[in-house]
């Protein structure tokens, strides 16, 4: 069901607001309906009231203008008052309690004594007293709407008389013209308000709509390019400027952050290199060995913050890449170096991504499968419009309360910062930053028969 429903603010308020309407005018056609079967109700009691009071002689005229009840088409013609003595309700008639109520009522009001009254309905061909009277004149005989019709008969019978006075009158038919009226009514709402509401909506959502897109965009490259121009009422406006705002003052702290993190790269990066030469000469060699390790520990910390940071604000662009090929290269890079690195064969899919940033981030996930869990099997697979890599090792795995930490910078399952047991715990965080930064995630989760399962879930449509 719910696919069928707009997903736009634009196309759910019109849909609101046609479904609150429709609503409206079905109560209304309704009460309307209601109101008219009531009408028609008391028009006919009021009809059998004057017949059984006054007595007189009916005379329905066959014409197409409106008759005592209102309604058009043929009706009876000179039908008189029955008396007799035999009830009116005959064998297996049901009475008509609020039709007899309202009879009573009106005949009440005009001082009418009623030692029982009886109302009922039933077809005209049923009613041995209309159809001896419509044998009576022979053009009547085969009159399809006679013969199809309804009455309804009321019978009154005076304190302490035998006899009967039975009335007749057609059974009220309702008037389509008040349903047409509200059909109609209904129509030029839709028209009126629905459209107006329509375009009224469209000058809200048109600047919504562009503002999200501008959204999309300055998250995904960082940039004050192409900012909007303020459009719209004035609320929307003013939130378009202060967006435009917001953007300016994030692209200044960004710039600030990568010249900040520039200058420390290049002001550490230098004196390490040059402490690099300087510790050839001690003559230690172990302690020469300890002290280089050291230096290369510091500045590959180093550049995994500045490859965190870079990676928020990417400069190269995406281009449309075989994701297989690629995770083949990563893992040939492995398999060159002896380590325990499977490739399982998998589908062809491809991807919009930045394909060096997205080898950096299998690197780091086949190094730490590789680091903690023995040894890694990737694998690929494509689940609708996501493309799935998996990197499943056989290690102990992580505790389920630690594996929304392991995201974090500088988390490590092991405690030590020392690069060869697993380096400063910046790896997880610079892969999850990189899935993101392809609209992606990075998903941890321990595998059923032992180990870890990482996986790096990337859009294929961008």
């Amino acid at each position: 069901m719910r696919r069928f429903l707009p997903k736009s603010l634009h196309g759910q308020m019109l849909l609101a607001v046609a479904v609150a309407l429709l609503v409206a005018q079905a109560i209304s056609a309704v009460l309307i309906y209601r109101a008219q079967e009531a009408r028609r109700e008391f028009g006919a009691a009021n009809g059998l009231a004057f017949q059984l009071v006054a007595q007189p002689r009916i005379d329905y005229r066959s014409s197409d203008v409106p008759g005592p009840l209102g309604e058009r088409g043929r009706m009876w013609r000179r039908l008189r008052l029955e008396d007799t003595t035999s009830s009116p309700l005959h064998a297996g008639e049901q009475r008509s309690k609020q039709r007899e109520d309202l009879l009573r009522q009106i005949l009440e009001e005009q001082g009418v004594a009623i030692g029982e009254l009886v109302v009922t309905s039933r077809p005209v061909h049923s009613d041995p007293f209309v159809v001896a009277r419509l044998q009576e004149r022979s053009r009547w005989r085969s009159d399809e709407d006679w013969k199809n019709g309804d009455l309804i008969v009321a019978g009154l019978r005076k304190p302490g008389d035998n006899h009967w006075l039975v009335a007749r009158v057609p059974v009220p038919r309702p008037d389509p013209r008040g349903i047409g009226s509200v059909i109609m009514q209904t129509l030029l709402l839709y028209v009126v308000l629905v459209g107006g509401l329509g375009i009224l909506l469209r000058r809200i959502t048109r600047p919504l709509a562009a503002l999200t897109r501008r959204l999309e965009t300055f998250a995904e490259r960082r940039e004050t390019d192409g900012q909007l121009e303020p459009s719209g009422p004035e609320d929307t406006r003013r939130l378009i400027a202060a967006h435009n705002a917001m953007e300016a003052s994030i692209a200044a702290l960004l710039d600030e952050k990568d010249v900040m993190l520039g200058a420390i790269g290049h002001d550490l990066k230098t004196p390490l290199a040059a402490l690099r030469v300087r510790i050839e000469s001690v003559p230690d060699e172990a302690e020469r060995d300890r002290m280089a390790r050291t230096i290369e520990d510091i500045t590959g910390t180093l550049d995994d913050i500045l490859s965190l940071a870079r990676v928020g604000r990417p400069s190269d662009p995406l281009e449309q890449t075989d994701l297989g090929a690629l995770a083949a290269d990563v893992v040939g890079e492995f398999e060159d170096m002896d380590e325990p690195v499977e490739l399982v064969d998998g589908p062809r899919v491809a991807a919009p991504v930045r394909a060096t940033w997205l080898r950096r981030a299998m690197r780091n996930l086949i190094g730490n499968a590789v680091r903690y869990g023995e040894k890694a099997k990737v694998s690929l697979m494509q689940n609708g419009d996501i493309a799935v890599i998996r990197i499943d090792d056989v290690g102990p795995g992580i505790p389920a309360d630690e594996i929304a930490s392991m995201l974090e910078p500088f988390k490590r399952g092991e405690a030590s910062r020392n690069r060869t047991t697993g380096g400063a715990g910046l790896g997880l965080t610079i892969a999850r930053a990189i899935a993101e930064q392809h609209g992606g995630q990075l998903v941890l989760k321990n595998r059923p028969t032992g180990g870890l399962r990482a996986e790096l879930r990337l859009p294929t449509k961008r």
